[in-house]
């Protein structure tokens, strides 16, 4: 996959004249050093940053950790002190003002915790504005974010005002807003974290059936892990202004790496975040057959013989007593059998353990139906019952997964 969004050994230090703070930060000093002896900000020290195109990928931390102060630096709303921003390898850290205000009409969009609306605009207005800054004409940039809003289920409050609205569909409006422009680049601040509960679950689900279809390059900040998780296909975890730990949600949770990652993760319902795929055992060919390649674990507890044809779909299954007949010679034609459930690599834990009864053997499949791997019900238990601790501490940096 592509990288559309870059950053590398960016840094912001809050202050006209930084260099003092740059120096103190190149010899190692903490941000609480530098804060007593200059008393300069650190914003951000040294994050590096690669987001895929077409990914949502999830900035998180703590408050104060520098997750919104680095949202505000990629377009440039927090002038970065040092490091490049890459949008399509183009760094926006150089550009003029005339070039950048270009880049934040039609490049990159942001939406914002508390909304942002224009109070005295209507709905469609509001959502309208980006390309009417765009200097688009008014009937084209109507019709486009009446599209808009139709797509985030707006269509019958096109023209009502934000007072009318909930919360959620206020926030519905912001993010029609930042997907009117059409920009390559979203960058979602905390755009959650003011709704309730409820409405911030629905608005997730929003945001991922968007995303199936628009598949747009989003950045998105949070404190909640659980979000994070829900949402990203990477994280990056800051404190202090570092990134301290970056990777795929399974092997942060798997890997924390420091105690401070590790108190985001003991928490986390491992049944819902983990797939067959990343508790399955690899099978190998023990027998060559004339009705088929046999595979099996040779470490299950119950052993049992898959047989596969020759595009690697299950034909059936072997079990211990027949899988003993056909090592002997015998044909397995006669042996095979249907009994055994078959799961797709994707298919999340808790809905493979639904999945599992009287101790049929498992196989793992991928989208088209080939042949993975096994797994056990143990394997099942042993991934979620398992208690996370920070293997491998991380003192001097970020943990790559």
């Amino acid at each position: 996959m592509s990288e559309r969004l870059k950053i590398e050994n960016l840094y912001k230090v809050f202050s006209p004249t930084p260099q003092r703070a740059m120096e103190l930060l190149a010899q190692g000093a903490s941000k609480d050093r530098i804060l007593a002896e200059t008393n300069m900000v650190v914003g951000l020290n040294n994050v590096s940053l690669s987001v895929p195109s077409g990914a949502i990928y999830m900035i998180m931390g703590l408050s104060g950790s520098g997750k919104s102060t680095l949202a505000r630096c990629i377009n440039r709303l927090n002038e970065p002190t040092a490091g490049k921003i890459l949008l399509d390898g183009r760094d926006i850290v150089t550009l003029n003002e005339k070039d950048l205000r270009e880049v934040r009409r039609t490049r990159i969009s942001m939406v914002f915790q508390h909304f942002a609306l224009l109070p005295n605009k209507s709905i469609v207005e509001n959502a309208e504005f980006g390309l009417k800054l765009r200097g688009i004409p008014p009937a084209q940039r109507r019709q486009r974010a009446e599209e808009v809003l139709s797509v985030v289920g707006l269509s019958k409050w096109v023209y009502h005002y934000p007072h009318e609205l909930s919360g959620g569909m206020r926030q519905r409006v912001g993010l029609a807003r930042a997907l009117t422009t059409d920009a390559d680049v979203l960058v979602m601040d905390e755009a959650f974290s003011a709704l309730d509960p409820l409405i911030r679950s629905e608005m997730q689900d929003e945001l991922l059936r968007l995303q199936r279809t628009l598949k747009k390059t989003i950045l998105f900040i949070t404190h909640d892990f659980q979000e994070a998780l829900k949402l990203g296909s990477r994280i990056a975890i800051m404190a202090e202004g570092e990134v301290v730990r970056e990777g795929t949600p399974q092997s942060i949770v798997l890997e924390p790496g420091s105690e401070y990652v590790c108190g985001f993760t003991r928490e986390v319902d491992r049944s819902r975040l983990f797939d067959a795929r990343s508790v399955m055992r690899s099978a190998q060919t023990i027998v060559d057959h004339d009705a088929g390649r046999i595979v099996a674990d040779q470490g299950a507890l119950r052993q049992s013989g898959f047989v596969l044809t020759a595009s690697n779909r299950v034909k059936g299954v072997l079990d211990a007593q027949s899988l003993r007949q056909v090592r002997a010679g015998e044909s397995a034609a006669g042996l095979l059998s249907s009994n055994f459930v078959s799961v797709a690599a994707n298919a999340r834990l808790v809905d493979v353990a639904r999945l599992l009864k009287n101790d049929q053997p498992v196989a793992v499949v991928d989208e088209g139906g080939a042949f993975l791997g096994t797994l056990e019900p143990e394997n099942i238990l042993e991934c979620i019952g398992a208690v996370s601790s920070p293997r491998n501490p991380l003192p001097g940096g970020a943990r790559h997964a």
